[in-house]
């Protein structure tokens, strides 16, 4: 069988040549009550998980600050959650398939896929195993925040159980920003702190989130806001 961290590295070498921006892999053992509450126990049976960021478009996230423009924010929804979205989907199925080739176990989880419509959650949290991997901190915004982009990225997961070496956690550097707490136009933030022993709710409100996105769609025919990916300092443009 050839080695894991050989795989580690043709893995990496695939995800490359599909456009993926950034490729970490995650110890999840330390989470996996969470992943089993959240998911069921056919995913807590997986030890690690592959995280794939790809970038979003600097340009085109900027459109969110125009907040009044339709045909803007219409460009950003079609770049983030069809464009973005589908080449993640598909980078996930092949490097499962790369997995799978070598005999292992591997799931691909799709880049956006809302499985649970009350509280508005997937079936695996990919900010966790991005996390988790070391490619950024969870931001007081509850965006995974990179050290590269900023939060001006988005990720797909492959869970596996081919033991891959995997990375450590980055400490958070938010330190004293509250930007996304202060410019959130549907103030769903409280600004504290990300815990993970705490749940979603005592930093963000996601329903608040919600219905302001579907009051945007109602005004301009898209459900955009992404003024919290915007406006955080990191992975932003000097202007």
């Amino acid at each position: 069988m050839i080695p894991l961290p050989e795989i580690k590295n043709e893995l990496v070498t695939l995800s490359r040549s599909l456009g993926i921006d950034l490729f970490g892999v995650a110890d999840l053992t330390p989470a996996g009550g969470f992943i089993v509450g959240q998911g069921g126990a056919a995913l807590g049976q997986y030890t690690r998980a592959i995280s794939l960021g790809l970038r979003l478009s600097s340009p085109i996230v900027d459109f969110v600050w125009e907040r009044d423009n339709a045909a803007l924010l219409k460009s950003y929804h079609h770049h983030v959650y069809q464009v973005i979205n589908q080449n993640l989907d598909n980078a996930a199925l092949l490097i499962a398939g790369r997995l799978q080739n070598s005999g292992y176990e591997a799931l691909p989880v799709a880049a956006s896929l809302i499985v649970d419509e009350c509280g508005l959650k997937g079936v695996f949290s990919h900010k966790l195993a991005a996390n988790l991997s070391g490619l950024g901190w969870i931001g007081r915004s509850c965006l995974l925040v990179t050290p590269e982009f900023g939060p001006r990225v988005r990720f797909a997961t492959v869970l596996t159980n081919a033991l891959l070496p995997a990375g450590a956690p980055l400490d958070g550097r938010c330190h004293n920003c509250r930007a996304c707490v202060e410019y959130c136009p549907a103030s769903a933030f409280t600004g504290k702190t990300f815990v993970s022993a705490e749940p979603r709710e005592e930093r963000f409100d996601v329903h608040k989130c919600n219905r302001y996105l579907a009051q945007q769609k109602e005004r301009h025919g898209a459900s955009v806001c992404g003024i919290c990916v915007y406006i955080c300092p990191h992975g932003r443009s000097s202007k």
